[in-house]
């Protein structure tokens, strides 16, 4: 009786494990109850460079591919007449200081150039199922732990599956179809682009060759096609593993009587530099393809499955986030989504979005020189919203805002190495535009590492003009260094750029002849304007706008520091610091908000989803409530005059503000605004509530869909738990009262610091900080903490327990509750 009770309580600990185990596989998991029927309901996948969307149908199977590299477009060329551009600059300049701003506006479309060029669509690969499609038991799911898709229906007495994984090491595609009892897999093959193609099939291999179009016009929405010109590509698809009856014929692969079927699929392009003509001095895109295709076939399924795991967990695993709360997995992303906008409560919902933007980083950004664009790196529509391109005033920063954070340094870098393009580009710019020195870039860029100012001659200046974005662009190369403390990345790469776009700024402000103050004219605020005075009509032109005025605080500042902790260049650290004495200051409107132009203007849209002018609290710390309070004061009133029906970037930015001003439930409640299900897919759509939110795939509703907000949020939320910019390691400094109990692992603090925390009714249980460089750490908390085994000096500063010691390089320190 007794061997039989042990037997018994053995088995039930195991049954209990096994259910825990599941449970937090679950957690990392998005799953549906019916095929994907449009984009925003279609699962992601990539390895940095391909981009899979999968559909899952029944009776076809929808995988539409992109590849980083491939853009309409060429090598960009000037169209500017630099004579003419200073003799237009001289002009505007004088209608600003006789307060003639909707003239001013006029003068600006003279300094306009050429739009961007469109990220494209790669093509679409079709597996049509021959025989019943009424299924049952149909699942279509996510693992964001392993990054692996799964399909799985009945159809009768038949089981089928489907796996996907899109591997880096081995650059494919892998899908795999199996069915098991009663039917076999039978059905057709096929690839369809909305590029110029030509698709063929041989040895045992389907091939898509194509181009895109040399030029696609935003303006006119013209689409130029030359076969001697522009980016070529080849996509190749091949089964490996089957075994019945597969045949590559007629441009399709055919399948017959298949219980399991292998395919693998790789693409490359002739991408081979922003200053290289794609079609004459191009990569072979048809031999890389195929070397590709040959050096992963050369491993099993089960191989490459393996290899792409173990790759990817490397990076995912690093960082886990978790609130305590019940358990919804049981239930679809989609109606967990619904129920949640309808006022429930899902803590594990509210972590799968944080875990979700790490699996997009993983996917999304692993090409050198290639950013993540508006849509990460998947778009199916040959004229994407906003050409799909790099928009520089928020919305490519943002898109970078939380990788050193979340612990993935290594993928900041298609960002910043692409900076060292955008500023050989933008010293051109910066010349022939500005008349300037060092380097700039504007409202948009893309692969071609476009720089200048849009618009053609027709741009509203409100967007077009605004020439600030390499400037806020650089600032991420300093912040990758505090993150890391990597002196030798400063010196060698960081710093020159550094000191380009800071020479550009000196040389651009001017001073204002009544104040004396330093500020930059003309200026924009990023699309947003204002009433005329004057004549009652919209403007934007001005002058010292509060933007230009933060971003110019937070580079100045950051090349200064970095050229001190160099050693280097102590004359143009002296006229840094001149020009950021003399910079004019910030002012507080009469509604007590933060102006966001130097007068106090008429906004003629009150409501305005910027607020650029607000750069200096976040992304930028030169604002904030313990050493700027006034300041602060007049964010908050910004943001309570702004509101919160807005799109989902905006509504991101939003909760990245609000954490820095340490208000944890303002931030939780505009989390749950982000967290809003939707399904409109454009802003003509008529629909009621709110204005962004998120899509039944949880990627952002902008709405049209804009990768952004689904890496901005995440940050926003993580800064709740910690913050880090004033050289303190801050736990829980803005912390909601829905997360009174939960934990995190692998956040990164500035200073090289790594961070573990676990808290129970809001204090802090206990915490680890792992010192990646051996610098000294200074950790603050509301709760009492005691470190183990080290000398510290512990004190109480306000609301703050301060707890400053020394540490050791790759060394562990364990904190617990006093």
């Amino acid at each position: 009786m007794k061997r039989r009770l042990i037997l018994l309580c053995l088995l039930l600990l195991c049954l209990s494990a096994s259910a825990r185990q599941k449970s937090a596989q679950a957690r990392f998991k998005m799953w549906y109850d019916a095929p994907a029927t449009e984009f925003i309901e279609s699962l992601v996948m990539g390895n940095g460079s391909m981009g899979a969307i999968v559909y899952g149908g029944v009776s076809e199977e929808l995988i539409n591919l992109n590849e980083s590299t491939l853009w309409s477009g060429e090598p960009t060329k000037s169209t500017i007449d630099p004579e003419q551009a200073k003799r237009t600059l001289a002009a505007i300049r004088k209608a600003l200081d006789e307060g003639n701003y909707y003239e001013a506006d006029k003068l600006q479309h003279q300094l306009q150039g050429n739009f961007s060029q469109v990220y494209l669509p790669m093509a679409g690969l079709h597996i049509a199922f021959e025989g019943d499609t009424v299924a049952s038991s149909y699942r279509r799911e996510l693992d964001l732990s392993k990054a692996i898709t799964t399909v799985g229906y009945n159809i009768g007495k038949t089981k089928y599956n489907r796996t996907y994984f899109v591997s880096y090491p081995d650059k494919v595609l892998a899908v795999e179809l199996t069915a098991k009892g009663g039917d076999a897999i039978n059905g057709e093959i096929s690839l369809e682009s909305k590029l110029r193609y030509t698709t063929s099939s041989a040895d045992g291999v389907l091939q898509a060759e194509g181009y895109a179009p040399y030029n696609i016009s935003f303006r006119t929405k013209k689409i130029s096609w030359d076969k001697n010109r522009g980016i070529r590509f080849t996509l190749l698809v091949k089964p490996i593993e089957y075994d019945g009856t597969v045949e590559c014929r007629d441009g399709k692969v055919v399948v017959k009587d298949c219980k399991r079927v292998v395919l693998l699929v790789t693409s490359a392009t002739s991408f081979n530099g922003y200053d290289k003509d794609p079609a004459k001095e191009g990569r072979d895109n048809n031999m890389l393809a195929h070397s590709q295709l040959a050096a992963a076939e050369k491993h099993s399924f089960a191989e490459l499955k393996e290899r792409h795991i173990a790759d990817y967990t490397k990076y995912f695993d690093r960082v886990d986030i978790e609130f305590d709360g019940k358990d919804k997995s049981h239930l679809p992303t989609d109606e967990r989504l619904k129920a949640y906008t309808d006022g429930a409560e899902d803590r594990a919902l509210e972590a799968l979005y944080l875990h979700f933007s790490r699996y997009l980083i993983i996917s999304a950004s692993r090409t050198e020189n290639v950013p993540m664009n508006l849509q990460g790196i998947w778009n199916e529509e040959l004229l994407p919203p906003w050409n799909s391109n790099y928009t520089v005033n928020i919305n490519t920063e943002e898109n970078y805002w939380g990788v050193e954070m979340f612990n993935l340094s290594e993928f900041h870098q298609p960002l910043l190495s692409f900076l060292s393009q955008l500023a050989k580009s933008g010293e051109k710019t910066a010349r022939d535009y500005y008349g300037c020195g060092g380097w700039c870039a504007c409202h948009n860029s893309d692969l071609w590492a476009m720089t200048n100012p849009v618009g053609e001659g027709k741009g509203r200046p409100y967007w077009a003009n605004w020439n600030m974005g390499g400037a806020w662009l650089a600032t991420h190369l300093w912040e990758h260094y505090l993150y890391t403390l990597d002196k030798e990345y400063l010196a060698k790469y960081a710093y020159p750029l550094l000191k380009g776009a800071s020479q550009f700024l000196l040389d651009w402000v001017v001073e204002d002849k009544h104040t004396g103050y330093i500020l930059t004219s003309p200026s924009t605020s990023p699309e947003n304007s204002f009433k005329d005075p004057n004549t009652g009509k919209r403007a934007a032109s001005s002058r010292g706008a509060t933007a230009d005025l933060a971003i110019i605080r937070e580079l100045l500042s950051a090349t200064w520091s970095a050229a001190e902790v160099l050693g280097v260049d102590a004359e143009l650290k002296a006229k840094m610091h001149t020009v950021l004495e003399q910079l004019q200051p910030y002012q507080i409107g009469r509604n007590g908000a933060l102006q966001e132009w130097s007068s106090d203007f008429e906004e003629w849209e009150p409501r305005h989803r910027h607020v650029s002018h607000l750069i200096g609290l976040f992304p930028g710390n030169h604002i904030s409530v313990e050493r700027t309070p006034e300041l602060a004061k007049a964010v908050k009133r910004t943001l309570e005059l702004r509101g919160n029906r807005t799109t989902g970037w905006a509504i991101a930015w939003r909760i990245a503000l609000q954490s820095r001003l340490l208000e944890g439930e303002d931030a939780y409640s505009t989390y749950r605004k982000l967290l809003t299900y939707t399904r409109r897919l454009n802003t003509k759509a008529k629909t009621t509530g709110t204005i962004g939110g998120t899509y039944p795939n949880m990627l952002d509703a902008h709405p049209p869909f804009q990768i952004d907000a689904n890496f901005g949020a995440p940050v926003g939320v993580a800064e709740m738990l910690l913050q880090s910019q004033f050289g303190s390691i801050d736990l829980l400094p803005a912390l909601p009262k829905a997360w009174a109990k939960g934990s995190f692992r692998g956040l990164r603090a500035r200073g090289a610091f790594e961070v573990d925390l676990r808290w129970r009714k809001g204090e802090i249980d206990r915490a680890s900080i792992l010192s990646l460089a051996g610098s000294e750490c200074i950790l603050r908390s509301h709760t009492p903490l005691k470190i183990k085994g080290v000398k510290a000096i512990t004190e109480k500063k306000g609301d703050w327990y301060v707890v400053k010691f020394p540490t050791e390089k790759n060394k562990r320190y364990e904190f617990v509750a006093k």
